[in-house]
């Protein structure tokens, strides 16, 4: 395994696969499913324009392994009920240019999309905004054969690997925080129980897969909440992957829930989560990915030679400008120009990124950012619509609707 390299050198993987540069398209929720669970024309577009573009990894975030605790009801949902021939359409032209399509395999546990769920956590929470009941340990029993599920069908599909998301406040992330897990088995108090879940699930995951099909992990630096998961057990958790058969290590930082600052939403001009890498590379071998506040290409290429990590992954930057990978490798386009928005609503910047992407897939685009505003009301206008679909399609699925 190479350290020390530029973004455009290959980057061999533990399992044995060779990415062809360091740039990775960080799991961004693109909320273009159909409401079924199904991908959509323009979602499919999308994932083949940025591969046109020159990523060596693309990873479509939240991906459900059910339909109870979907994250948003724009959501893709891979198990045994699924339309597999049109997840085989998306990971063909998706994993094209030599580009490895990533499945992210999500759980939002707490942070379930209250109009099609009911949502579950560690343990039971009533607070402002946020209102879940505890997941039974029969119900953790069986979350990490789950995952292995939707890891297996997604390698049947033809996807190139799979992301276990661990971060930004989704269920292990939920797990790995002693603010939100107040379990007194054995998933809760000390850190050793806490990741155990997460773990678990690695473990069914690559008994599921075998050893040649990459398996990544998302995981906090912190999540950035006072009493919550702290740097100290992000690095307790990094040297237990290191003994792990993952194959690669995202490490992002923030969480979703009500009220909590978004770092992607913040005015820093560097790599929010670097410093934390460099301790990270300390504890593991593994290749390191880092997430979050790359605005340029020196930013990229400082990260990269300097051995603290091995890919850097860009999410709002390829959602300015999809080829820039490309762009990049042929001295053509530094950094993209990032909209400032004043005194945005909550979830504001998070719906405008997210109705380009739209743009992006149906090949609309402009060089003229959109309205902040219109752009917030068509993110909550498709919600709804897609909200119905879903409710109507998981009727039988979807549990605890009043």
């Amino acid at each position: 395994m190479q350290r020390c390299g530029n973004l455009f050198e290959p980057l061999q993987l533990p399992c044995g696969l060779t990415l062809k540069n360091r740039i990775a398209k960080s799991a961004m929720s693109d909320s273009l499913g159909d409401g079924t669970g199904h991908p959509t024309a323009e979602q499919i577009r999308l994932y083949q324009r940025w591969a046109a573009g020159g990523l060596a990894v693309s990873i479509i975030g939240e991906v459900q392994l059910t339909a109870g605790y979907a994250e948003n009801p724009g959501n893709l949902v891979l198990n045994d009920a699924s339309d597999l021939d049109r997840f085989r359409r998306l990971a063909r032209h998706g994993g094209a240019n030599d580009t490895k399509l990533w499945l992210q395999l999500g759980h939002a546990g707490a942070l379930a999309y209250a109009p099609t769920s009911n949502p579950k956590g560690p343990s039971a929470l009533d607070l402002p905004g946020l209102r879940c009941v505890e997941m039974t340990l029969d119900e953790m029993r069986q979350l990490p054969s789950e995952f292995a599920r939707t890891a297996w069908l997604a390698q049947q599909a033809g996807f190139g690997g799979v992301q276990i998301h661990a971060a930004h406040g989704f269920l292990l992330g939920q797990f790995l925080s002693p603010l939100f897990n107040k379990r007194s088995d054995e998933y809760g108090g000390p850190i050793a129980n806490r990741m155990r879940p997460l773990l678990e699930a690695i473990e069914a995951t690559r008994a599921a897969v075998g050893p040649d099909f990459p398996i990544a992990v998302k995981l906090n630096s912190s999540d950035q909440l006072e009493g919550g998961f702290d740097k100290e057990d992000a690095l307790k958790v990094v040297a237990a992957l290191d003994r792990s058969s993952v194959d690669l290590i995202d490490i992002s930082g923030g969480t979703y829930f009500p009220g909590a600052k978004s770092a992607s939403d913040g005015t820093g001009r560097g790599p929010y989560f670097l410093e934390f890498a460099k301790r990270a590379r300390a504890v593991t071998t593994k290749p390191l990915m880092l997430t979050g506040g790359f605005k340029t290409r020196a930013q990229a290429e400082d990260a990269v030679a300097s051995g603290a990590v091995d890919i850097v992954g860009l999410a709002r930057a390829l959602v300015l400008e999809p080829s820039l990978p490309d762009l990049w490798k042929a001295d053509r386009k530094l950094e993209p120009f990032f909209p400032r928005f004043s005194d945005p609503p909550e979830g504001g910047v998070t719906a405008w990124y997210t109705m380009r992407l739209t743009e992006i897939g149906a090949d609309k685009e402009t060089p003229v950012f959109g309205d902040l505003g219109q752009a917030t009301r068509d993110y909550e206008a498709r919600n709804k619509s897609r909200t119905i679909i879903w409710l109507r399609h998981f009727a039988n699925d979807v549990v605890g609707q009043t």
